[in-house]
């Protein structure tokens, strides 16, 4: 794998990573996070981050496939572009769901890179 990937993957775990130490000293509740517009919108800069990872990734010479990475893409494209159609529900589900498998899978792969 080039360096360039492996910075990229970094930055996606350093981002989600960043947004589970928001819920350090606050429940991880929906309607407390949708209540909270600092938090909504660091974790919303955070997925915009890991959506620009992923999508410089996908157009490098050697992509890697990670799960609902084009959604993820997709998300920050909305996020950046759509601003006003953002959903809480939406990215309270990518980040309950779909962030710790993500999280996982860029652990394994970088896991085995260092064997």
């Amino acid at each position: 794998m080039n360096v360039e990937i492996k910075t990229w993957l970094y930055d996606i775990l350093k981002a989600i990573d960043e947004i589970e130490s928001f819920f350090s000293d606050i429940p991880r509740d929906f309607n407390t996070y949708q209540k909270d517009t600092k938090t909504k919108r660091a974790v919303e800069r955070n997925i915009e981050i890991i959506g620009e990872a992923m999508s410089r990734i996908f157009h490098s010479d050697d992509p890697i496939e990670l799960s609902n990475s084009r959604k993820i893409v997709d998300t920050r494209n909305r996020i950046i572009h759509g601003y006003d159609t953002v959903s809480d529900e939406i990215i309270w589900a990518i980040m309950i769901k779909h962030l710790p498998i993500l999280k996982a899978e860029i652990e394994k792969i970088i896991s085995k890179e260092r064997i």
